[in-house]
């Protein structure tokens, strides 16, 4: 059921929206120069940090590496090498192989022509792809193509069911459903709200919790 329009789930989600965005200030979200760079990113981000993530993308810039053409050309051996502090380099090399030969493969090697697809069409596509989940799929459909899907990932599942909106049981689905049934289907409000639920799960609602000092205690 759709329940947008001043339902109760949306009315506490733009609470939650707006307590955040007061606390941490827009964190304008994904920071990359090129949707390509973007798309590298969200698979260097799994399981590790974003400081991390940075090292590696600096190296694949300086070694000319943040294109489509040049990655599917090197080795997966120098890869490995150059994306090394992003961690699981050796198994994250894989995966960029396997996005890159998608975008050959489907699109001509076309990124534009990419992120014009369908949607659902672009994020099939994705999920087909050995070693991206809905994460790192959902992240390229909303901040490289600019679709509104809502990125769910752990913070988003801790935060929201501390707070009663999930079941602690809840699957991805159920979790991004909870977010696009109550609210608009927004793009920068997508992208917004998601890097702000990151910060606040960093800082505060961690596995012991910060309550005390959390801009959401008490939500109602």
């Amino acid at each position: 059921m759709n329940e947008k329009s001043g339902s109760p789930t949306g009315e506490r989600l733009m609470t939650m929206y707006g307590r955040l965005l007061d606390h941490f200030g827009p964190q304008e979200w994904w920071p990359a120069e090129t949707p390509f760079e973007m798309m590298v990113g969200s698979v260097l981000t799994q399981n590790t940090s974003w400081s991390n993530v940075e090292k590696a993308l600096s190296n694949l810039e300086r070694e000319g590496l943040l294109d489509v053409g040049r990655l599917r050309a090197v080795g997966t051996e120098a890869l490995a090498l150059a994306i090394r502090p992003a961690g699981y380099y050796n198994v994250k090399a894989k995966r960029l192989k396997n996005l890159v030969e998608l975008i050959v493969e489907r699109y001509g090697g076309d990124v534009p022509s990419m992120l014009v697809e369908d949607p659902e069409a672009l994020r099939s596509a994705l999920l087909g792809v050995s070693g991206i989940g809905p994460e790192t799929a959902d992240s390229i459909v909303l901040y490289a193509a600019g679709h509104p899907v809502f990125v769910v990932d752990a913070y988003t599942h801790r935060i929201l069911s501390r707070h009663d909106l999930v079941d602690e049981g809840a699957s991805y689905d159920e979790i991004q459903a909870t977010f696009s049934d109550a609210l608009p289907e927004d793009v920068p409000l997508f992208r917004e709200f998601h890097a702000l639920i990151v910060m606040a799960g960093k800082t505060y609602c961690r596995k012991r919790p910060l309550c005390e000092r959390c801009p959401i205690q008490g939500l109602e």
